[in-house]
């Protein structure tokens, strides 16, 4: 079968070159720019027929869309790009393969979540409340994407990171490496996601084709749950930045644009169930990331 990928320069889009390299399927990894290094195809996923175009001269059958807006701060300012990439382009994706047959493998994300007060794993049927522009266009691409009948898995992530790009991850090995003391929230509860994880998640599923009558919506993070304070405390600790005092706060003291959600913890007990998928708790990850920074002498 022949994969087409978008945002393949990405946190996700690179994890998936990775694990998509012992596959006997062919995969095209497409983005909007081209990275020095890096095999890609220019691609413009708000332009339907290009879209078309790509996927009838690659004869395409399933489309994983890791490209997005993700800025969730200027997402409140930015204008119609926001709802551009979020809804329409992925409404793009879907009807072209709606249009062959094939499969859209979609990434979405908590923030569709936030705006009643959770204290339970939200399921994926839970009715989302989007507390920003961010949530919403997501939620909307949820919604564009299954309108159009295109068979199609769309995946609910939270608090990606991963040895490429720019995360949370990277940051704060920064920060508790050069600062002396550092603040960081505390009453915004969810799960940290490898990227890599959740990459080798999505190949298993279109590699076995266990896609087949299982089409939906599924979340995916890693296992557990924990703070953004706890989080940066866990990643200096395995780094051995031992000298910068973390302390936590309240999220009214770091204003911003956006309410974000509280608590987003997501519930994975489908995505297991049906595709027989396990998945690491998040120090463990954590580890593996921080091993290959260390080894890529990133850190």
């Amino acid at each position: 079968m022949n994969i087409l990928v978008t945002g393949a320069n990405g946190q996700l889009g690179n994890e998936i070159r990775l694990v998509s390299s012992k596959s006997k399927d062919h995969y095209l990894f497409t983005d909007v720019v081209a990275t020095e290094g890096l095999q890609t195809t220019i691609l413009d996923i708000t332009r339907i027929e290009d879209i078309r175009s790509a996927v009838r001269e690659n004869n395409i059958h399933c489309i994983i869309n890791c490209a997005a807006y993700t800025n969730v701060d200027k997402a409140e300012t930015a204008g119609d790009i926001v709802e551009t990439l979020n809804a329409t382009a992925p409404e793009n994706l879907a009807i072209a393969m709606k249009e062959v047959g094939g499969l859209l493998v979609h990434i979405s994300t908590d923030y569709v979540f936030g705006g009643d007060p959770y204290n339970t794993p939200c399921k994926e049927d839970q009715q989302g409340t989007p507390t920003g522009v961010y949530g919403l266009t997501k939620l909307h691409g949820e919604q564009k994407i299954q309108a159009t009948g295109v068979d199609h898995i769309i995946i609910r992530t939270a608090w990606l990171y991963s040895e490429f790009g720019h995360n949370f991850v990277k940051t704060m090995l920064n920060l508790t490496q050069t600062k002396p003391q550092l603040q960081v929230v505390f009453d915004q509860c969810g799960t940290p996601t490898y990227a890599g994880d959740l990459a080798e998640a999505i190949y298993n599923i279109v590699e076995n084709r266990k896609y087949e009558n299982n089409t939906g919506i599924y979340h995916f993070s890693n296992e557990g749950v924990c703070s953004w304070f706890d989080f940066t405390k866990e990643i200096a600790r395995q780094a051995g930045n031992t000298t910068c005092d973390i302390q936590p706060c309240h999220s009214s003291e770091f204003p911003s644009p956006v309410k974000r959600p509280a608590y987003s913890v997501l519930d994975k007990t489908k995505i297991k169930e049906t595709f027989g998928i396990k998945i690491p708790y998040w120090t463990d990850s954590l580890h593996t990331c921080i091993g290959k920074l260390k080894a890529n002498q990133s850190i």
